[in-house]
């Protein structure tokens, strides 16, 4: 059976952006947890705030990450402006990633790591951390408003692995 020329066409289009988008759907393992040198030129803002520097860290904030899909605490309020390091600890037995974002950004990333579960990305605003291990993230938060942070690896944020940041 021959295929119709605009089906060969989308097909192949749709090929070729898998292959060039690949590295960015890479999920990876434990490359979350790595420390970033931070870079004040590389810094880019987003809606929910911005890379911190640690070195004007006002706040540190330990979260529990558990195999019962839970963050603890799961509800923060942060003044707008500060710089918080938030301390993560995995206290279960699968891998857990903390993602900061705002509702609608998570769950499209939610959905998206539905489809590719080996996405692999490093950006200051996620860590993976292992099972009994630790990760830090380091945020500003230079925009008022109701945030969220998650756990996006598949099945986690369905399960209700999410948390709340509110920004005043």
């Amino acid at each position: 059976m021959k295929m119709p020329l605009r089906t060969r066409a989308t097909l192949l289009a749709g090929a070729s952006w898998l292959a060039l988008a690949a590295p960015a759907f890479a999920h990876g393992s434990e490359e979350h947890a790595k420390p970033r040198a931070y870079d004040a030129a590389k810094v880019e803002d987003t809606p929910f705030g911005r890379e911190g520097d640690p070195r004007k860290v006002v706040r540190t904030i330990r979260l529990d990450m558990s195999d019962a899909m839970r963050f603890t605490p799961a509800a923060l309020t942060i003044a707008r402006g500060q710089t918080v390091r938030f301390v993560l600890h995995n206290g279960g037995k699968l891998l857990h990633e903390m993602v900061l974002g705002t509702p609608e950004a998570l769950k499209a990333h939610a959905e998206l790591m539905k489809k590719f579960p080996g996405m692999e990305h490093a950006d200051p605003h996620m860590a993976h951390v292992k099972p009994g291990g630790t990760g830090q993230i380091v945020w500003q938060f230079t925009q008022p408003g109701t945030f969220q942070f998650a756990c996006l690896l598949p099945g986690h944020f369905e399960a209700g692995m999410v948390g709340t940041v509110v920004v005043q």
